[in-house]
């Protein structure tokens, strides 16, 4: 899907956050669709709102990255 969603409103703060999740902290019908993962990386604005989840990290930072976003780890 190459379709870029506008995750900020314009002159909002670029900077995203990529941290590992355990799937066993995501709710029951999330982990039904991870196919078994341990682990996903999520993608959360400043404010703390997730706004995606996705199999390994330099995932993470090319979606980031392809939505005019700052990505920055997140320990």
């Amino acid at each position: 899907m190459n379709t870029q969603t506008p995750f900020f409103p314009e002159g909002e703060d670029r900077i995203v956050y990529v941290r590992a999740v355990d799937t066993d902290e995501l709710p029951q019908d999330v982990r039904a669709q991870m196919g078994g993962l341990s682990q996903v990386y999520a993608v959360h604005r400043a404010d703390g709102e997730r706004l995606a989840l996705v199999r390994d990290r330099k995932l993470a930072f090319a979606l980031a990255r392809q939505n005019d976003l700052a990505p920055v780890t997140v320990h």
